[in-house]
């Protein structure tokens, strides 16, 4: 007999209990996912999301309809964001479609704006500018729509990488400052965009400037030094993946200005702090250090730091290295 969580046969009554539950539950699964990344978390998500649609089938309150899609909605954001980070990109975006639907049927602007921008992402992760800078437009109304100016901040930013990538700097630069202008601290920031505080900011500004200095203009990479620095020395044990990312992002800093002692010395850091989590995002991030060390002048510790690099990418993969 299907149950629910208290034991009651279905159908069943959701009440305000189980939403809460689900609210903790899914907290401590972000969390999780922050310091060890989707790797360490997708399988048990997965499990929750398929169980918690049986609450769509018992009888839900009037009050309580849009938040259970909130809620529910928030489950699949996430779980598909794990899956991203896992490398299984189909399922990935069969869990955005879904989280994007529900998002939609509980009129949460600000939670479709984050679907939108997470999803762009996983595209910007593959190379597809062009469909990265369309979610990321979808995201950017979404988030004027909720009024929400973090979400805003959070769209403009990665809008500002998309075009950097694109090798276009007006365009980056624009919507760099648009980030700026609108990033607004705020205690009472949904849970979804938490994660985004000033020291995100940091970090994502350098990582435009760093783009912009392979696409552009090397002499950009001084000034996303600056930002990658303050963020990798803001970002705590809880952040695990996002000090990883950041730290390859500054070795490629480092690289483009022709530093390799530099860049092997934080590059070397980075693949340390990969090994502590699972994300198969750190492999693809170490692919472009790797090509701009390859670039500059033969060093030795270049020759390390590219060791150091195909032994982390075969350990990653299950490949022989080399």
């Amino acid at each position: 007999m299907i149950a629910t969580a208290h034991g009651e046969p279905l159908p069943f009554r959701v009440e305000i209990s189980d939403l809460e539950t689900l609210e903790t539950t899914i907290g401590a699964f972000r969390a999780f996912d922050y310091r060890y990344g989707g790797g360490a978390c997708r399988a048990p998500l997965a499990a929750l999301g398929s169980w918690t649609a049986l609450l769509r089938k018992g009888t839900v309150p009037s009050r309580l309809r849009r938040r259970l899609c909130r809620d529910l909605a928030d489950l699949h954001n996430l779980l598909a964001w794990t899956e991203f980070d896992s490398g299984h990109d189909e399922s990935a975006l069969r869990s955005f479609d879904i989280a994007a639907e529900l998002a939609a049927e509980a009129e949460d602007h600000d939670l479709l704006a984050n679907v939108r921008y997470r999803r762009g992402r996983l595209h910007l992760h593959s190379g597809a500018v062009d469909d990265a800078l369309a979610e990321f437009e979808q995201g950017r109304i979404a988030a004027l729509r909720g009024q929400s100016h973090l979400a805003q901040a959070i769209l403009s930013v990665n809008q500002a990488w998309a075009w950097a990538m694109r090798a276009d700097e007006p365009a980056a630069v624009r919507h760099l400052g648009q980030a700026t202008e609108a990033f607004v601290a705020d205690a009472a920031t949904a849970p979804w965009a938490q994660f985004f505080g000033a020291n995100d900011l940091a970090a994502m500004t350098g990582t435009v400037w760093v783009e912009l200095a392979c696409t552009v203009n090397p002499r950009h990479a001084t000034r996303a030094i600056r930002f990658l620095d303050d963020a990798v020395a803001a970002y705590g044990p809880e952040m695990g993946r996002s000090r990883s990312l950041t730290q390859i992002m500054l070795a490629i800093g480092h690289a483009v200005r022709r530093d390799t002692k530099e860049a092997a010395r934080v590059g070397a850091e980075a693949i340390g702090a990969a090994r502590e989590i699972r994300s198969v995002r750190a492999k693809g991030r170490l692919r472009p250090l790797a090509a701009v060390v390859r670039a500059g002048p033969p060093t030795r510790e270049g020759r390390e730091l590219l060791a150091r690099i195909a032994e982390f990418r075969a350990e990653a993969s299950g490949e022989p290295a080399g």
